[in-house]
């Protein structure tokens, strides 16, 4: 079983950044289907996507929903008032480090 973390970084201000808020959900998707042990976590601009993705208008609504009971947290110092669990082991972020030394592999998007 893989241990993994996926880490969105991803502003919700372009094109771009919405191709790899669905690619982060996409592997978010294929772990959790595949039975591994994988966490999401929003930092840095990522929580937006979290305020975003709770829309029921949004295209990416039923895939965020798919993987939402994998979202470890979103960044203490980042996320202000998304509405999702906060993360603030390290200096208001995720300690990544902690993630590492539990086996986890970090992907970022």
């Amino acid at each position: 079983m893989s241990k993994v973390a996926i880490v969105v970084l991803a502003d919700t201000e372009t094109h771009e950044a919405l191709g790899r808020v669905v690619n982060a959900l996409e592997a978010v998707k294929e772990f959790k289907d595949g039975h591994d042990d994988v966490r999401l976590i929003f930092d840095g601009a990522g929580p937006k996507w979290v305020v975003e993705l709770e829309k029921p208008d949004h295209k990416l609504h039923g895939l965020y929903n798919a993987v939402k009971d994998r979202i470890a947290g979103a960044c203490e110092f980042c996320a202000g008032a998304c509405g999702v669990k906060l993360a603030g082991e390290f200096e208001g972020h995720p300690s990544f480090k902690k993630l590492v030394a539990q086996g986890y592999q970090i992907m970022t998007f």
